[in-house]
């Protein structure tokens, strides 16, 4: 019998609907027109994360790509090098990544711009990118020499370890982007299947 699962659900759930108040609506506007110039400039739209945060950013480049866009994951063999002009998202709840912040500091040095979805403003990442869309997210482990007085409080780990809940509403968010994409390029879901990937491994 599950018992934790529901709890679960709810306070992942719930967090992802919190988090649209927490969201600057401005900040997701200079994103989406970024990638809406890029597309248009026929401009090279890398992205990158590290571990979930990196399975969210493939998830990304796999919808602008069906989109018509020419984006890439950053690490796979057929990606090419970024040149001036180019756009790297850069996904990193907490911003600090070592992976992800060098590859935006090479970026910056091709004088490509960087976007940085973290969610930490203070971050080194995000001290180097562009513009940043601030996603909430825990992104932190609970110091273990605080058990006790969290326990006193009342105070509990969470459900949704590590960085879960920012690399889930990050998910979300990126979706949402490109539903707005979609309609800003004037394209429909026709359009996206016939970039769908038509040769599948069984």
């Amino acid at each position: 019998m599950v018992t934790y699962f529901k709890q679960a659900y709810l306070e992942i759930a719930n967090f992802i609907l919190n988090a649209l108040d927490k969201i600057k609506l401005d900040e997701v506007e200079t994103f989406v027109k970024t990638i809406e110039e890029m597309y248009r400039q026929n401009k090279k739209i890398l992205v990158l994360g590290v571990g979930r945060s990196g399975l969210v950013g493939r998830a990304f480049a796999m919808r602008l790509r069906h989109l018509g866009a020419r984006s890439y994951v950053v690490g796979e063999t057929i990606t090419p090098s970024v040149e001036e002009g180019d756009l790297l998202v850069a996904i990193s709840g907490s911003g600090t990544t070592q992976v992800v912040v060098a590859a935006a500091e090479a970026a910056k040095k091709m004088k490509a711009r960087v976007a940085a979805i973290t969610s930490y403003y203070d971050s080194p990442l995000a001290r180097v990118a562009d513009l940043v869309l601030f996603v909430p997210g825990r992104t932190k482990l609970a110091a273990m020499d605080d058990y006790f007085a969290r326990q006193i409080l009342g105070i509990h780990e969470p459900l949704s370890p590590l960085g879960t809940l920012f690399e889930d509403t990050a998910m979300v968010v990126l979706d949402a982007v490109i539903a707005e994409l979609m309609k800003r390029i004037g394209k429909n879901e026709s359009d996206m299947a016939k970039l769908h990937a038509n040769v599948e491994i069984p």
